[in-house]
């Protein structure tokens, strides 16, 4: 029954030292993972880095231009394209004849044409090319004026309207004339509020940056005087409404707007219209448009692939820190665990073999005896 009880001190240590050596295994790489990205928390586009030397390889990137050529989006295929000659990996012969043919100047061209007047007209730009047509209709106040007259003809009307959508209309609308003063000088800053108004109505803007975008535009434009000019201004007065709308606008509060549209200036300019609304999709706050625009500026056209791959990840840094103390947590639990179970099996092992080397003495010296007891004298 002693035997039983200590074999069993024996085999549950050991069973457990087991388990705990598969689950260090398992915790002991993630912990080391996630302390390595907490190291790299600050410097935005070495940690999208980083995951992407996780999340890309050929295969990935084969099936992700195959989806983006099956759905017309060239620029989102172009961009993986980018990413696997930046990673030397390699491309399907057939997918790379596919992009090439869409990349010919004519398909290209006949492309362009519609997307600037869908851009232009509508003011739903999908790539640079609709996105210029969309920037030239709100540089010549057609855009905003549109977008105003709809946000303000709800507010007429009793309805619920797009507060964010009306003041960057009218901020818009302000600082037109600055950018026609200084020859563009205000172009990139106008373009900007272009692209967040788009992604707005469009819902490419998440709620998040949009809350935050409301709430700085509530600093810069009185949303009051808008609703009352909404049932007193004629809108078969041009002038009239433009001159309303500026005057609700107070551009020199525009310090945090103006520090969120240059970043997403930042992004557009190195990685263009499509990543852009794609950042502003998963972007959400401030913090997130900033290291958005320093993935850009080191990924360059190479953005979108990134976005798409990554997701939030490549952005996000709250869930780090919580991530390494997790893992950094079972790693330590599971490693403790194994050493006290590994202590238990020894000394239990010890125990055991110091009694059975006790009784192989006792039972050798009693045969000893027994023969001298039975010895002829």
């Amino acid at each position: 029954m002693k035997d039983k009880a200590t074999l069993w001190r024996i085999a549950v240590p050991l069973g457990s030292a087991v388990a705990l050596a598969a689950a260090m295994a398992y915790a002991v790489p993630r912990a080391a993972d996630a302390v390595w990205q907490l190291a790299l928390e600050n410097d935005a586009a070495a940690l999208a880095d980083y995951r992407l030397d996780q999340a890309a390889n050929s295969s990935t990137v084969n099936s992700q231009i195959s989806d983006a050529l099956a759905a017309d989006d060239i620029d989102l295929a172009d961009s993986f394209a980018d990413l696997a000659r930046d990673r030397g990996l390699a491309i399907d012969p057939v997918l790379a004849e596919k992009l090439a043919a869409a990349n010919t100047t004519s398909a290209a061209t006949l492309r362009g044409a519609q997307k600037f007047a869908r851009g232009f007209i509508v003011g739903t730009p999908e790539d640079a090319v609709s996105f210029a047509g969309t920037a030239l209709g709100d540089l010549f106040v057609y855009g905003d004026l549109r977008d105003a007259a709809r946000e303000t003809w709800k507010f007429a009307h009793g309805e619920d309207a797009d507060e964010l959508v009306l003041g960057l209309a009218c901020v818009g609308i302000a600082i037109t004339g600055a950018t026609y003063a200084t020859l563009g000088a205000g172009a990139p800053a106008r373009a900007s509020l272009t692209l967040v108004k788009t992604a707005r109505r469009t819902g490419r803007l998440s709620a998040p940056l949009g809350a935050a975008m409301t709430r700085a535009l509530r600093e810069t434009v009185d949303i009051s005087a808008l609703r009352r000019a909404a049932t007193s201004v004629s809108w078969r007065d041009p002038a009239l409404t433009v001159r309303a709308m500026r005057d609700a606008v107070k551009v020199e509060k525009a310090g945090a707007l103006t520090r969120m549209a240059g970043d997403i200036g930042r992004v557009q300019a190195k990685a263009g219209t499509r990543a852009t609304l794609d950042g502003l999709k998963i972007a959400n706050g401030p913090r997130d448009l900033s290291r958005l625009a320093k993935v850009a500026e080191k990924q360059g056209g190479k953005t979108r692939a990134v976005l798409k791959l990554l997701g939030r990840a490549a952005v996000a840094t709250a869930f780090i820190s919580f991530q390494a103390a997790s893992w950094m947590m079972a790693a330590i639990f599971a490693t403790v665990g194994f050493c006290a179970s590994v202590k238990s099996t020894v000394e239990n092992a010890t125990w055991r073999y110091v009694r059975w080397r006790k009784a192989q003495r006792s039972q050798a010296a009693a045969r000893q005896r027994l023969a001298l007891e039975t010895a002829p004298v």
